[in-house]
């Protein structure tokens, strides 16, 4: 009895091992290398989108990268002050935090929303643990001030926005010890301020500043839109701190996009290798971002070309 023909490979496994072959040059080079992963957006609230992101998280673990998850939570935030009938206000895009009101964001940072994150990477076969600031001492704030015009009087007055803060220091040791494990750092963004009070701190500016202290390789900023798009709403693949200074001068970037970009260039700067803007809409856009040679966002870096 002669021996049947091999069965001829489908197109879509060759498509397969067309992706693992590129991507293993990737996997070589970011092994070892630890990753911020800014979550948050319209990706955070999607469950079918959540878990491909936690699969994913998983997988950079697998492969050897060390990544470490920041997340968001204004919508979230906003739903159970409006359940509780706690008013809330924004001045420039951040929430006026007065006690009552950091009280429910604590609650629903550091509780709801980081334990789901935490359960959906266990559940996808990862390790992880969720941290708020105040854990070890990991994110030591100061209050944010906020300066505003009056346009009438043309007087620049300060603007009290409660329990808003900023970083000002981060301890990397506390993360150091998770690079050396399997387990997965989650970062629900809050401070403890000098007397051991919280405050709550923007999703991108921790992701930001745990990036610096770090030394990351990347920073990764989920949002809901592709990136930074050029004067005719087109992607913009790369720029260097030089090219983004310049189109924030321009009008170019504006609107809510400007802190995002003022976040990657401050992490370039003090010694992150390269931050992205990518889409979280986008299902596995970190995958897309890492280890495809078109990526899947807006990456900032150093120099031009």
């Amino acid at each position: 009895m002669s021996a049947s023909a091999p069965t001829a490979p489908s197109a879509d496994w060759l498509h397969k091992a067309d992706v693992l072959s590129e991507a293993l040059p990737y996997m070589r080079r970011f092994s070892g290398k630890t990753f911020v992963i800014k979550y948050g957006g319209h990706a955070m609230g999607d469950d079918g989108l959540g878990n491909l992101f936690a699969r994913d998280v998983v997988l950079l673990k697998q492969v050897g990268i060390n990544p470490v998850v920041v997340h968001g939570g204004g919508p979230q935030i906003g739903k159970m002050l409006e359940r509780l009938k706690i008013k809330s206000e924004f001045v420039d895009g951040l929430r006026v935090t007065d006690a009552a009101t950091v009280e429910i964001v604590e609650m629903v940072l550091a509780g709801n929303i980081n334990k789901a994150i935490v359960a959906a990477i266990n559940a996808a076969g990862g390790t992880a643990v969720g941290l708020s600031g105040k854990d070890g001492n990991l994110i030591q704030a100061r209050k944010l001030t906020r300066t505003q015009v009056d346009p009438d009087s043309h007087i620049e007055r300060v603007l009290d926005l409660g329990f808003v803060g900023e970083p000002e220091t981060i301890n990397p040791q506390v993360l150091s010890v998770f690079a050396r494990s399997d387990i997965i750092p989650v970062i629900a963004p809050t401070g403890s301020g000098p007397n051991g009070g919280t405050y709550n701190i923007n999703a991108d500016t921790v992701a930001g500043a745990v990036a610096a202290a770090l030394g990351a390789t990347r920073l990764l900023l989920l949002t809901d839109v592709a990136g930074v798009l050029d004067a005719n709403k087109q992607l913009i693949p790369q720029l260097s701190i030089e090219e983004a200074q310049r189109l924030i001068r321009e009008g170019v970037i504006s609107g809510g996009m400007i802190p995002k970009i003022e976040t990657c260039l401050s992490a370039v700067i003090q010694g992150v290798e390269a931050a992205v803007i990518l889409d979280g809409r986008v299902p596995h856009a970190l995958l897309l971002e890492i280890f495809t040679s078109g990526g899947a966002g807006t990456l900032v870096h150093r120099q031009a070309g």
